[in-house]
């Protein structure tokens, strides 16, 4: 499916691009990873990452133009645990690979690409198709397969339908995968209110089993959900995100699920400006509604500028159901070419609880250290 979806692609780009002024872009971004575990079994990570971008863009007139971006994922792996054991990996990926057209306020974007909307930061309701880990000071996430159409009125307000097929990894929050074979649709309408905005959402797709068969035995499960977010800035920033999921086979309390989040930030007149972010998400499940279980996790981070070249970030979440704590610490600092990341992490253990789901992002369970180098050419 992937390849004839690429293959379409490609035709649909060679047929749509002859006599356009064309421009070329390329650069890339290479990055070295190192993570040392502390907890009992202690364990070593050394990894890299090279990820090159190419984009062409051919400009027909003032209101149309087209771009086709290409951009692969090339890594590397070393994990070392106390018993001197190894696993070394290595894989060459497509990282996005899109072609775009632009008509006036109409916008079309096939391929694989990345699709985010949504109001919340740390912990978010409305991440139906990336794994983005706000920890992450890179933002790296896999791409979806499909289709999106973007339409802009004249006050900014935007409406957005998208068609996704090949897609079976987790994203978000989601404990199910997709059925790759299967479509996935959806839209969005995103209106501007005094002050900030609105935005509703709703995606139907097929599940298939979880891991281990235990909480989803179908090999097909339909579902549909809907989502409502918004955001408006009163000198204080303020924002919500709501989701409810509805599995058509009932699986147990999994059946039914609301995902509730409310937050809100503010930049203290703190030296060089100290901005405060926090969230607080709730989770319910049900068999017949969504009140019979539920779940929470407070979200704070809090970001300081030391100087033009440093910065410090620091996150914290509260698991309250089973009283887990998660910490990172991120000290940035930018030489000449290079940026380098000195990072400090605690992670719940592995049996335990994680809401956190990036198949690109490395890290252990328990406290951690990482350093991480990137360049960008």
């Amino acid at each position: 499916m992937k390849k004839r979806l690429l293959y379409i692609l490609l035709n649909f780009i060679i047929i749509n691009l002859s006599a356009q002024k064309k421009t070329y872009e390329s650069d890339g971004l290479i990055s070295l990873q190192t993570n040392l575990s502390l907890n009992n079994s202690k364990g070593y990570f050394l990894g890299g990452r090279y990820l090159p971008e190419f984009k062409s863009i051919h400009i027909k007139d003032s209101v149309t133009s087209t771009t086709f971006l290409g951009s692969a994922n090339f890594s590397f792996s070393k994990f070392l645990n106390v018993s001197h054991s190894e696993n070394n990996t290595s894989s060459v990926k497509p990282y996005r690979f899109w072609f775009r057209y632009i008509k006036n306020n109409f916008e079309l974007r096939a391929g694989l690409q990345k699709i985010d909307f949504g109001s919340a930061i740390l912990i978010r309701p409305l991440q139906w198709f990336n794994q983005i880990d706000p920890r992450d000071p890179l933002r790296l996430t896999n791409g979806v397969y499909g289709f999106l159409i973007r339409y802009y009125f004249k006050d900014n307000s935007n409406v957005w339908f998208w068609s996704l097929l090949g897609n079976n990894e987790r994203r978000g929050l989601d404990f199910l995968n997709s059925n790759k074979n299967k479509p996935e649709f959806g839209a969005r309408f995103q209106k501007i209110i005094p002050n900030g905005e609105i935005a509703i959402s709703y995606h139907y797709r097929k599940t298939t089993f979880d891991q281990l068969k235990l909480i989803n035995p179908y090999q097909i499960n339909p579902e549909q959900r809907i989502g409502l977010d918004a955001k408006w800035d009163l000198g204080i920033g303020l924002w919500f995100e709501a989701s409810y999921i509805e599995r058509m086979k009932k699986i147990g309390p999994y059946s039914n699920q609301g995902l509730l989040l409310v937050g809100s930030d503010y930049t203290f007149n703190i030296g060089n400006g100290l901005n405060l972010i926090g969230e607080h998400f709730i989770n319910f499940l049900g068999e017949k509604n969504i009140s019979e279980e539920s779940s929470s996790i407070s979200a704070t981070s809090i970001s300081y500028p030391i100087s033009f070249i440093g910065s410090l970030n620091a996150f914290y979440y509260r698991q309250w159901k089973n009283n887990k704590n998660t910490f990172a610490v991120n000290y940035q600092h930018n030489f000449n070419k290079i940026t380098a990341y000195l990072i400090a992490t605690y992670n719940p253990r592995l049996n335990e609880e994680s809401f956190f789901e990036n198949e690109i992002l490395n890290t252990f369970a328990g406290p951690s250290f990482q350093l991480l180098l990137t360049y960008n050419h």
